[in-house]
């Protein structure tokens, strides 16, 4: 099981549309990511350090499709 060990973050972005993720640290370094609408029952994906890291620069570079 991940230990989360931060607390759980949305985006100020998030806010507008209310359809979003949080995310807090973990234990190992990586991220656990949540549905917003279900923080306590939902479904928990954790992220090992590499595959945060991965991920965010793949956002960054646009692999994942243009931002709406």
């Amino acid at each position: 099981m991940t230990e989360v060990v931060g607390p759980f973050r949305k985006s100020s972005y998030s806010y507008q549309e209310g359809n979003c993720v949080e995310i807090a640290a973990t234990a190992t370094g990586g991220r656990a990511v949540r549905d917003s609408k279900n923080p306590g029952g939902g479904p928990l994906l954790a992220l090992s350090r590499e595959s945060w890291t991965a991920f965010v620069a793949g956002a960054y570079d646009g692999e994942f499709g243009p931002v709406a």
